[in-house]
């Protein structure tokens, strides 16, 4: 069996059914990842409740995550998955570093500025605590690594801080500092071809819509804005729809429609139609394997709950030696 080479930790907030940008920005690292590293995977419910101001479809909404994380290749047997408020000991650590963490280095934290502006009516202690949460997630199991994008560095930064303040105050090593795992995370736009594809703009191509739903939401993408008519030559380099060809075609299929596109061999509906079949095939075992696990819901919580019990059994370990460092009573056995 091969040796790995750390332990890795990541998280995401339970948001249902994913899409094209959750596979090429994540959910493809995280399988990739297993090859070489012991994972931790984890739906970060607590971390959802910031911002949602519902919560009926957050049950339902970590279900959908799990059925996607499964059929896309994350191996339970190997790598633990679950859900994070299945392991309390994260919101015990969360406490006892929020001791040691200046307000004012949350308050200025540009995430921190950006949710105060996008949600002025409900900035709430949770929303101001949040890096702390992430740190206690990453921290409580001592993953030495944590895959990211460049845009996450000061959160990064700001949780070995943290992990620093906590082992300087206390006179102990319990706590890691982690190191971040630099990924590249494209900036996956949505079929409007301008903003990140994300559920909230409706803009999103999910990974289990039918063959039909997927070809429907292609053919509506925008391509070109200055390609007018079909005997205008396009531009592939600020087509969307090319830039998915690049990913989810092959090599060949690619070269040709770069250069009949640019001398209008090729129009738009073609091109669409094209990428909608090779995506379609690109997703069908996937679909095939989730449709497979969402016969038996049940199986799907045992394998959450199963990672859960792993989970805490790391946790508790470092949670022993934390309360042990700051001298807290031992508790009854």
């Amino acid at each position: 069996m091969t040796q790995k080479k750390g332990r890795v930790f990541s998280g995401a907030r339970p948001t249902g059914r994913q899409h094209l940008g959750n596979y090429l920005g994540a959910m493809k690292n995280y399988v990739a990842l297993q090859a070489e590293y012991e994972c931790i995977y984890c739906i970060v419910d607590l971390h959802a409740l910031t911002t949602l101001e519902t919560t009926f479809e957050l049950r339902q909404n970590t279900y959908e995550m799990a059925l996607d994380w499964l059929a896309v290749g994350i191996r339970p047997e190997e790598s633990i998955v679950f859900v994070q408020s299945h392991v309390p000991q994260v919101t015990e650590l969360h406490t006892i570093l929020s001791m040691v963490t200046p307000l004012g280095k949350l308050t200025d934290l540009p995430t921190f500025k950006e949710k105060v502006r996008s949600q002025p009516n409900n900035v709430n202690y949770g929303l101001v605590g949040y890096p702390v949460l992430m740190t206690a997630d990453i921290v409580l199991y001592k993953a030495g690594l944590v895959p990211v994008g460049v845009d996450q560095a000061p959160h990064i930064e700001f949780a070995r801080e943290t992990v620093r303040s906590f082992n300087h105050r206390y006179q102990t090593t319990a706590l890691i500092e982690p190191e971040m795992k630099v990924t590249e995370v494209p900036k996956v736009l949505g079929i409007d071809g301008q903003q990140k594809m994300g559920k909230s703009l409706d803009n999103h191509i999910e990974l289990a819509a039918t063959d039909q739903e997927t070809t429907q939401r292609v053919m509506s993408m925008v391509t070109d804005p200055q390609r007018m008519r079909r005997s205008d030559p396009g531009r592939p380099e600020v087509c969307n729809v090319f830039t998915m060809h690049k990913v989810f075609s092959l090599a060949e299929e690619v070269s040709m429609i770069d250069t009949e596109c640019r001398r209008a061999g090729i129009g738009c509906v073609d091109c669409k139609k094209r990428f909608a079949a090779n995506l379609n095939a690109h997703l069908s075992s996937f679909r095939a394997r989730r449709a497979e696990l969402d016969q038996t819901p049940d199986a799907v919580w045992d394998v959450l709950y199963d990672g859960a019990r792993r989970a805490r059994q790391l946790a508790e370990a470092t949670m022993e030696e934390v309360r042990a460092a700051i001298g807290l009573a031992p508790m009854q056995r």
